[in-house]
């Protein structure tokens, strides 16, 4: 019997996600998932070892005391903030309390392509757009979608999304508009600055990059009171651990170490798109904390991807139209960019 039968026929209809290799050991140079490469606050590991002593006990159903450090830092009302198990399951929270099967969801492409998934499994139909440049493309706004992600910076890119077209696309649209800010921090600007006047807009943000804290999962949504105690009614009961909430509630109180690690990736960020720059490779001007190589003056991303690997260097190579020419290379130590340099001629 095919176990096929045993799924509903939009999961078995679905390709999945792929994300970035994980490999085991420690032999390679990871620079393909967008981690940080220092870690995270002593104080955050201080605060996890304290909270393992408490696991007996069910952690806060609503974080309450991360969604209050949270709206401190923010400049926002506790209510106005949604914790999750990582930025992922706050978008999937989104879609599967707005959509209703064969409503729509939009967004610019090439973006993170988790966006696709989500949205099929919730029997959502999906509208992909071509994306030219930093712009939000017309057709995102035409399609009338009940939700339309926006990503910025924008994945595998780095592009940022100038705030007055993300203002713009939300004032016209009658969905929910969300602005997915995982690499905000290593940017200029945030939609946070412009949420109070869009009641359909959801910011969402990661603890993974910026503050370090990848491995623990955690993430925060921000939006209008009301429309944050929607989403509150589709969430898993426990969806975040003791740990997590402790370790967040840390991270942001020693805001200052996340904002020094910030400051190192751009100037390393700098130095390394400058170096490629003159080597002939096409670098975009990223925002975030990896640079997009467009490859095709040393043979095609593949090729690139492969001769970096050979030689101890693990990058993203995305084999999907318009994107099969070039890499995606996380923002690692200087050490660590340096070997990525050096093989790449640059």
């Amino acid at each position: 019997m095919s176990t096929r039968r045993l799924v509903s026929a939009t999961v078995a209809a679905m390709r999945g996600y792929t994300p970035g290799e994980q490999p085991e050991g420690g032999s390679l140079i990871k620079l393909n998932t967008n981690e940080n490469p220092y870690p995270c606050s002593p104080l955050v590991v201080q605060v996890i070892a304290d909270e393992a002593r408490r696991l007996q006990l069910y952690p806060s159903p609503n974080a309450d005391a991360l969604r209050a450090k949270a709206a401190c830092v923010y400049g926002v009302a506790p209510e106005q903030v949604l914790v999750g198990n990582g930025s992922d399951e706050l978008l999937a929270m989104i879609l599967r309390a707005c959509i209703r099967e064969g409503d729509a969801v939009a967004y610019g492409v090439p973006t993170y392509s988790l966006y696709r998934t989500l949205a099929e499994s919730v029997g959502a139909h999906v509208i992909e757009v071509a994306a030219d440049g930093a712009a939000i493309p017309r057709g995102v706004a035409a399609a009338a979608a009940r939700v339309t992600f926006v990503c910025t910076p924008n994945s595998p890119t780095g592009r940022p999304i100038a705030l007055e077209a993300v203002a713009e696309l939300t004032r016209s649209s009658d969905g929910v508009v969300v602005v997915d800010e995982a690499y905000a921090d290593f940017g200029n600007s945030t939609a946070l600055s412009i949420l109070a006047d869009h009641a359909n807009m959801v910011v969402t943000r990661s603890f993974s990059k910026s503050f370090s804290l990848a491995g623990l999962r955690l993430g925060l949504a921000f939006g209008h009171g009301d429309f944050v105690a929607e989403l509150i009614k589709v969430k898993d009961s426990y969806n975040v651990s003791r740990l997590a909430i402790a370790a967040g509630v840390a991270a942001l109180d020693d805001y200052a170490w996340m904002t020094g690690n910030v400051s190192r990736v751009r100037a390393t960020r700098a130095r390394v798109t400058a170096r490629l720059r003159a080597a002939g490779f096409g670098v975009e001007e990223s925002h975030a904390n990896f640079v997009w190589v467009d490859c095709r003056s040393a043979g095609g991303g593949r090729a690139v991807y492969d001769r970096l690997r050979a030689s101890g260097v693990l990058v993203r190579h995305f084999d999907s139209e318009g994107l099969r020419q070039g890499i995606r290379a996380s923002i690692g130590t200087d050490e660590q960019m340096d070997v990525m340099l050096e093989v790449l001629g640059a």
